[in-house]
């Protein structure tokens, strides 16, 4: 039934914070940004006010995998940060060379780690290494540095 996976979609409190960071500490590159209202995104989202700002981010190379960033202009947004441990949660995992200069990059930013980089020490990643932060919006990012072959 799936052929592909297109995007991974995130609600922000404001596209232009999230597009520093995603952006401009994540080295994502910009695909697209746009602004809808009404329409199929009403129809789709099952708000009739819908209207969001919108912009979709990939990573270096491009393996067509893409993260979208949602601002709800209307209805507004609420919520508190959700925790790994609640049912529904997502997060995104980001392949990077080198997790502890991801990790000094990413405090620098603000960004609120949950722990030290922790080795893997079991399991077909052992070896490598991972970490769990929060962005500024409190949305769970994990960085994974797979081992050396």
């Amino acid at each position: 039934m799936i052929s592909a996976l297109n995007h991974v979609g995130l609600t922000v409190s404001n596209l232009e914070r999230a597009l520093t960071f995603y952006r401009d500490v994540l080295g994502l590159g910009v695909v697209l940004e746009q602004e809808k209202r009404g329409g199929y995104l009403a129809a789709i989202t099952g708000y009739p006010d819908a209207h969001v700002k919108m912009a979709q981010l990939e990573a270096p190379g491009g393996d067509g995998g893409r993260i979208e960033l949602f601002e709800y202009a209307e209805p507004a947004g609420s919520g508190r940060p959700p925790e790994p441990s609640n049912i529904g949660i997502t997060h995104v995992c980001l392949v990077v060379d080198d997790i502890r200069a991801a990790h000094r990059r990413l405090v620098e930013a603000g960004a609120e780690p949950f722990s030290e980089p922790v080795q893997l020490d079991t399991g077909a990643n052992a070896g490598g290494w991972d970490l769990y932060v929060r962005d500024p919006d409190g949305i769970v990012l994990e960085f994974f540095q797979p081992p050396t072959p």
